[in-house]
């Protein structure tokens, strides 16, 4: 007779301890997009599956998108990263991320495409935990998506509200179209456009995008209007009470 199957994760009762024996990382089930997990159990199996460059929770299910096309996808955020990483290099005591995972609360772990957070010490909503993930609500998250019909205009935008991100831009690829969403007694309500077409962030002083010059692909222009708002006297009362503590 064959001997009967052990579970994956079973006790053994020593006359000294008692010994926990756990499933190796080669015996967890793949992660699957539409998999209904915990958190932990999703970090288990992303962590376990290198191979795989982006997984999102999102309300307690796996989301992992299609591999990324380059002129709606890759092309765009590598121009949106440039522009945050300038604002950035000329703003101390500010964080950038570029696809960080970022950890909400127990059900909701997704990885923006773009990042930026006040540090923790200045006022920060958002900390690194102690295995480097970053966890809480930073000030700005920026998602590259595909069109209005995506989940980045409806579940995370919604995962994103509820968890108090003071500011959310959503870039449409194939649309051509910008949503700069903006927390206002608990809804988000889009930033306006001034008469000259650029969007001014509010947690952010300074951090000034044009639209029509991002969707032209023009990153000189893009940065040049950028550079109005650094050299601004907001962005310069900014950085004055960041450095003061």
């Amino acid at each position: 007779m064959s001997a009967p199957t052990l579970p994956a994760t079973r006790h053994l009762e020593t006359n000294t301890s008692e010994v926990e024996i756990t499933p190796s990382e080669s015996d967890l089930p793949p992660l699957n997009n539409g998999d209904y997990l915990s958190r932990s159990e999703f970090e288990r199996r992303y962590q376990a599956q290198p191979d795989i460059k982006k997984a999102e929770l999102i309300e307690g299910v796996v989301y992992m998108p299609s591999p990324a096309r380059f002129q709606h996808h890759a092309q765009l955020q590598g121009l949106m990263i440039t522009w945050l990483g300038t604002y950035w290099a000329a703003t101390p005591g500010t964080n950038l991320g570029d696809n960080a995972t970022l950890r909400l609360d127990l059900d909701n772990e997704p990885q923006p495409d773009g990042l930026l957070c006040l540090d923790e010490k200045l006022g920060g909503r958002s900390h690194i935990d102690e295995d480097d993930y970053l966890a809480g609500a930073p000030e700005l998250v920026v998602e590259i998506a595909a069109s209005s019909a995506a989940y980045d205009l409806h579940q995370k935008l919604h995962v994103y509200r509820r968890s108090g991100i003071q500011e959310y831009l959503v870039l449409l690829a194939y649309e051509q179209k910008t949503r700069w969403y903006a927390l206002e007694e608990g809804e988000y309500r889009l930033l306006p456009a001034g008469e000259d077409s650029v969007i001014r962030s509010r947690a952010f002083p300074g951090l000034w995008f044009h639209p029509e010059l991002f969707w032209a692909g023009s990153p000189a222009e893009l940065l040049k209007v950028l550079q109005e708002g650094l050299n601004s006297a907001e962005h310069a009362e900014f950085v004055t009470r960041l450095q003061s503590g």
